[in-house]
């Protein structure tokens, strides 16, 4: 790929950007987002976040799908969820769900290489 081409790709990439981000920034408040749309958006941050965290939980090191207890991500998320709906602490979650890995990681108590 010739140098002018990867520039060509960054401008194009950078126009595209500014305007799609631009042009809600500069029609936004004409537009009126019904209640309801609203509160489903409220919503979107959470599904965003687990659409990316839950394939991490449920796959293994060869893309396979595993939801048995030998799975330590599943277990330290499932452990994790347990935690947070018990004290309602973030931090606290974060920091118990790492614990719960590690240890199973590092015990190697299931043997599968994660």
């Amino acid at each position: 790929m010739a140098d002018w081409d990867i520039w060509t790709v960054i401008a194009v990439l950078g126009v595209a950007t500014a305007s799609t981000r631009s042009a809600l920034w500069m029609v936004g408040h004409r537009v009126t987002i019904p209640r309801r749309v609203q509160e489903m958006l409220r919503f979107a941050p959470a599904c965003a976040l687990a659409a990316i965290v839950a394939p991490d939980f449920m796959l293994g090191p060869q893309g396979d799908i595993q939801l048995a207890v030998t799975n330590p991500k599943l277990l330290a998320g499932i452990v994790a969820l347990a935690y947070y709906l018990w004290r309602r602490n973030m931090l606290q979650t974060i920091v118990v769900g790492m614990l719960v890995f590690t240890v199973l990681r590092v015990s190697d108590v299931f043997h599968n290489g994660l």
